[in-house]
């Protein structure tokens, strides 16, 4: 197996595509929303992250086929004075999964947040996920306290 990690070039419509690919995927399973994405999402998604400034999006390859992606939101932790970066997104195509490109996404990741001069990388996980549980305490997430909340008001 072949692996690369690599930035998504989301002026790349192969890349935009392939990264709809992944993150559909994941949205239509247990971790995600239990449905595909919007037709909306769908067609906005590579456009609406490349004009973000602070998003970035990088993909694992295997033998040339993008197959997870780990999409970021670099912010700043006011209680360290620092930067800090958040994975709003990151899935591996299922056939791909339990062969090691969770891993090299989640490293690849940590190794632009320390470039960078970050204090953590942050991410929500649903609580029965087990599977992704497992992938990010392994990659030394954690320790799993009493939930804070994520709430969401839609606009």
């Amino acid at each position: 197996m072949n692996l690369t990690i690599r930035d998504a070039n989301l002026d790349d419509s192969a890349d935009g595509a392939a990264l709809v690919e992944i993150i559909d995927s994941y949205a239509r399973g247990p971790g995600g929303q239990r449905a595909p994405l919007s037709d909306l999402a769908r067609a906005n998604l590579a456009k609406g992250l490349l004009e973000h400034a602070s998003a970035t999006a990088v993909l694992a390859l295997v033998d040339g086929r993008a197959v997870g992606a780990a999409v970021c939101v670099w912010g700043f932790s006011t209680f360290a004075g620092r930067p800090c970066v958040n994975i709003c997104d990151f899935a591996v195509l299922p056939a791909y999964q339990h062969r090691g490109v969770g891993t090299r996404l989640l490293l690849e990741v940590e190794r632009r947040a320390k470039a960078r001069g970050c204090c953590k990388i942050t991410l929500e996980v649903h609580d029965t996920n087990r599977g992704a549980k497992r992938l990010y305490e392994r990659n030394g997430f954690g320790p799993w306290e009493s939930p804070t909340l994520f709430v969401t008001k839609p606009l």
